[in-house]
């Protein structure tokens, strides 16, 4: 099992930036195909972005593409989402998920972090 700790949240006005970082632990960090999803008030959460066990491959929700940056380092076992250019549309509690090998979803989440953007 893995355990995954966000942190990096707060208030940003709109067009400022913000760095999320997802702290993992009881496992080896490399094994896990890791997103980022989100949940803003009254709406079901979505896909963010993903980035798959080695970084070389990430994908993004169109919504943010551009925009955020995912990357990790896994000699840290920690997992990045870089957001720039933040939208009041993009406020929502930010949650970093793992992957194990043979899943078909993700197993493992955090317990979220909250992003609020001011307009």
């Amino acid at each position: 099992q893995v355990q995954l700790v966000e942190s990096g949240g707060g208030l940003v006005q709109a067009g400022g930036s913000l760095r999320l970082s997802c702290a993992a632990s009881g496992s080896t960090f490399s094994n896990y195909y890791m997103g980022w999803f989100r949940q803003a008030p009254g709406k079901e959460r979505e896909f963010v972005a993903r980035i798959i066990w080695s970084g070389g491959s990430t994908y993004y929700a169109d919504s943010v593409k551009g925009r955020f940056i995912i990357s990790r380092d896994n000699a840290k076992n920690t997992l990045f989402l870089q957001m720039n250019s933040l939208k009041p549309e993009d406020t929502a509690v930010y949650y970093c998920a793992a992957k194990s090998g043979g899943s078909t979803g993700y197993n493992y989440w955090g317990q979220g972090t909250q992003v609020t953007v001011s307009s």
